[in-house]
């Protein structure tokens, strides 16, 4: 049978060893480090993401309307 230590670094193989409820609290020891020194939880902007304001929003004209205007108004 194949060792854990054999296949990977010694510091993954103590984290694959550990019971779910020991990685858990290791994990929130990084968090609190993370927050600690600066971290924020906040997440960052997506400036390839179609949802990013910046592509979402649109500046307003200077009387207040969206800035379109009508080209015909008969019918066709």
């Amino acid at each position: 049978m194949v060792e854990i230590e054999q296949i990977c670094d010694p510091e993954w193989a103590e984290w694959a060893c550990m019971t779910p409820q020991e990685r858990w609290r290791e994990t929130e020891k990084l968090w609190n480090i993370f927050l600690t020194l600066g971290g924020s939880l906040d997440p960052e902007p997506d400036t390839q993401s179609p949802f990013n304001n910046a592509f979402t929003t649109s500046p307003m004209s200077s009387n207040g309307r969206t800035g379109l205007r009508v080209v015909r108004r008969g019918g066709i």
